[in-house]
């Protein structure tokens, strides 16, 4: 924060915003949005898990990191990470999602005014979509593109992501 404090833990850092920053818009961390969209975005990480739990490792992570992200991932799956992936196909991965990612496309079709859940109006239920699809699209296009498909209008969440590039990309680092 501006004044040196650290803050964890996303809903905790909004109502920290809002509390600092009153005249902006709120970002409403309460919406009953948000129950819906975490129900659905469960679904596809349960989903993809054979994906995502080896590809953030050899994509994302440094090698530093690199054991103890298996040593806990492997003890939530209960066998080695390999071996999960191995025994969960690709294909199986991105069909179990695919309902899943066409609900949220619904939801975030369900205000014409878009591109964000809430039409023309930013709020905290988009930053939480927008980090579930950059992680996606930092694993590779090879990735990315068949979440993109499985949503049922690639194109949607493609304007999503547009429309929030003034909170996306980095200025500095």
């Amino acid at each position: 924060m501006p004044d040196g404090t650290y803050v964890m833990d996303s809903k905790v850092i909004v109502r920290e915003l809002e509390k600092q920053y009153p005249s902006s818009p709120p970002l409403d961390p309460d919406s009953p949005q948000i129950p819906k969209y975490i129900e659905q975005l469960s679904g596809v990480f349960k989903n993809l898990r054979p994906i995502y739990l080896v590809g953030v490792p050899q994509r994302l992570l440094k090698e530093v990191n690199h054991a103890y992200w298996n040593e806990t991932r492997s003890e939530h799956v209960g066998m080695p990470l390999d071996q999960f992936a191995k025994e969960h196909s690709t294909e199986e991965a991105y069909k179990g999602a695919t309902p899943h990612l066409q609900n949220i496309t619904v939801m975030l079709k369900e205000n014409d005014k878009g591109p964000f859940f809430n039409g023309d109006t930013i709020k905290y239920i988009d930053f939480v979509h927008a980090g579930f699809l950059l992680m996606f699209r930092q694993l590779g296009d090879d990735i990315f593109q068949p979440v993109l498909e499985a949503t049922g209008d690639p194109e949607v969440h493609l304007r999503f992501l547009e429309a929030l590039k003034p909170w996306t990309e980095r200025d500095n680092y």
